[in-house]
């Protein structure tokens, strides 16, 4: 199934509710993997998103 696309700012709210889950000792151990899996998701398409800036940046100044 595919996942609807994000935006860096949606992404990055839910890496900080994860967090800030993480830092109340309230999660489930049952979830933790997932948990923890699914922060590193959000941090690599936040990371892809960040690339794919500084690309487009450095295109439009190449170009000026």
């Amino acid at each position: 199934m595919a996942e609807k696309k994000i935006s860096y700012a949606e992404a990055t709210a839910e890496i900080e509710k994860i967090m800030a889950e993480l830092r109340s000792d309230n999660i489930d151990v049952d979830t933790l993997a997932q948990t923890v899996k699914r922060a590193s998701e959000l941090i690599e398409l936040c990371k892809a998103k960040l690339h794919k800036a500084e690309n487009d940046v450095k295109k439009l100044i190449g170009e000026e």
